[in-house]
């Protein structure tokens, strides 16, 4: 009872911020319906009426195209047909892909974030992760080792690789001071420039293309959990759990944990204590862009194909609001990355089946931002009282100069 009380209390504000994103989404999407409100002068119950409606059958449409629809589901389970059935499910499998680096990156930001550390950089480690596993899958091609081989030694590329461009700005912070707000988003420009440059040279580039674009990499692949026509979700879905499921040990059942959440609630004292703080800073960049590097990776072997320029689309940025809606937790990034894949895909589908403006969609997820950011605002619109929790760190900068 305690523990369902513990976690009841701990989801009211995350869940009152998605509620309240949600509630002034549904007015945007009133005030935008120009249809229904153009008839306010001849017939304003009519106008309203139908306005408010188009909200219900707007998010009625994002949830069906995030999930399915269950009576669709029951009759192709019934019939048997494979074609049915992953027509019927496909919803559901294209809000797991979307949530899986969703959660790779989510991971990496509350790793780093627990140890006090501001990662800005989760676009470029992911994108650094996908250029390495491309690299090694391409330069594999032809070695005559099994799928499976070329497969693991990708993933391990993309691993090194995004831990390296993490560990960058951990170092800086450890021994210069250097801001890791300032040096993340810098080496995000850096990688962005990097894969770019790699994608414009005969080894990567697609061949007979001119566009920044790699081969696609059909000769490995991430094997799917379902083998149905037109469904992608592959077992890096899988993975992203036990990785949630490992991050979650690392960080509350070690010692290694102990000393990088004590870091990050005060370096100083963490010193004191004979922890090195700046040691903490650095393996825990280094592990956050592992993480974001491993999601870059099972992308472009598994669910995209190939490497592009614009294979992030925004996830290292979405990951910090997801992390912070999540509480810093592995198990809330898990839920908040299916709650973004959710709206990502059901949004879609949303504007396809009423005509809302997709961008409405991205007014959502930013008021969910918002919400997320300011809880004494919720807490003021709501009328609620909220025990902060005790297990969250200060977002506050972290250690001085120099520290180590």
């Amino acid at each position: 009872m305690n523990l369902l009380r513990s976690l009841a209390r701990r989801a009211l504000l995350p869940g009152l911020s998605v509620l309240s994103a949600l509630i002034l989404g549904g007015v945007g999407i009133i005030i935008t319906d120009f249809d229904h409100l153009s008839q306010l002068g001849s017939d304003p119950l009519v106008a309203i009426g139908g306005a408010v409606s188009g909200v219900f059958n707007g998010y009625g449409a994002m949830i069906a195209g995030a999930f399915g629809d269950p009576s669709r589901i029951a009759t192709a389970l019934q019939t048997g047909n494979e074609r049915d059935i992953a027509t019927a499910i496909r919803p559901l499998t294209e809000t797991l892909v979307a949530a899986m680096p969703l959660i790779f990156v989510g991971l990496a930001v509350a790793i780093s974030f627990r140890a006090g550390m501001f990662n800005i950089g989760g676009d470029g480690q992911l994108i650094l992760g996908a250029l390495g596993a491309t690299i090694v899958a391409i330069a594999l091609q032809t070695s005559g080792l099994p799928s499976l081989v070329i497969l693991v030694l990708a993933i391990a590329a993309s691993v090194v690789a995004g831990a390296l461009w993490g560990f960058i700005p951990g170092f800086l912070k450890a021994r210069t001071g250097a801001h890791e707000v300032i040096t993340t988003i810098m080496l995000n420009y850096v990688a962005a420039q990097i894969v770019l440059f790699a994608l414009i040279g005969p080894f990567l580039r697609q061949a007979g293309s001119s566009q920044p674009i790699s081969k696609s990499m059909t000769w490995v692949d991430v094997p799917p959990i379902v083998t149905l026509p037109a469904i992608r979700l592959d077992w890096g879905f899988v993975v992203a759990l036990v990785m949630a499921g490992v991050v979650s040990w690392l960080l509350f059942k070690t010692t290694k944990g102990f000393e990088l959440r004590a870091a990050g609630f005060s370096p100083t004292a963490a010193r004191y204590a004979g922890m090195s703080a700046g040691g903490s800073m650095m393996l825990a960049m280094s592990l956050s862009g592992a993480l974001a590097g491993m999601g870059g990776g099972f992308m472009v072997i598994g669910t995209v194909g190939q490497l592009s320029n614009d294979l992030s689309g925004g996830i290292g940025f979405n990951a910090i609001a997801l992390a912070l809606l999540a509480g810093l937790r592995p198990s809330g990034v898990v839920l908040a990355a299916l709650l973004f894949g959710a709206l990502t895909t059901g949004g879609k589908e949303m504007g396809i089946q009423t005509g809302i403006p997709f961008d409405l969609l991205f007014f959502i997820i930013a008021l969910v931002i918002m919400f997320v950011a300011a809880p004494g605002l919720i807490r003021s619109i709501w009328r609620v009282r909220v025990k902060p929790a005790a297990d969250v760190p200060s977002m506050a900068p972290s250690a001085p100069a120099g520290t180590v």
